[in-house]
């Protein structure tokens, strides 16, 4: 039998050392999330046509369009805006393994589990391509008039015998 298990002190310590290291890890993840919540990247397209800003989660926390979107065709405008912005969700990757192995260190299991989830996720969110422009309206079709029927109804009253007339 282990006589570490029967030693009452030696049990004691080390549970306050096992403590000791969760306390830690604790303080540091909760350092961790302090700093992925105030991470930002912005990115620019190479046309200089739009800048979006994202958040740690990648969600689009702000877009800039510069005046050289005047001259561009809307579609490359919105393929400009969907193109930074994968972009710029990749960088917040990159920037967030950075946070997390500076707060828990490179060789945390935790750090790596964690760098590598927020990795996965800001890299496979999706970006919807832009839709294609609507087509030119195609002139709009009417519904042919029905015949107004002639007062040969075989009987039948084409009004509401719920009004009063």
């Amino acid at each position: 039998m282990d006589d570490r298990i029967l030693d009452p002190d030696g049990a004691s310590r080390r549970l306050a050392a096992w403590k000791g290291r969760i306390g830690k890890l604790a303080a540091a993840t909760q350092a961790m999330s302090d700093q992925l919540s105030q991470a930002r990247v912005t990115a620019t397209d190479p046309a200089g046509l739009a800048r979006v800003t994202v958040d740690s989660t990648g969600a689009l926390v702000g877009l800039q369009l510069t005046d050289r979107i005047r001259g561009a065709a809307p579609a490359a405008v919105a393929q400009a805006v969907m193109t930074t912005l994968a972009a710029a969700r990749r960088q917040m990757a990159d920037r967030s393994r950075e946070l997390i192995t500076g707060t828990l260190g490179d060789g945390s299991p935790t750090g790596q589990a964690i760098a590598e989830a927020v990795g996965r996720q800001l890299r496979s969110t999706p970006v919807p391509a832009p839709e294609t422009p609507p087509a030119e309206p195609k002139s709009e079709r009417r519904r042919p008039k029905l015949p107004v029927p002639d007062d040969d109804d075989d009987g039948y009253d084409l009004r509401s015998y719920l009004r009063r007339d």
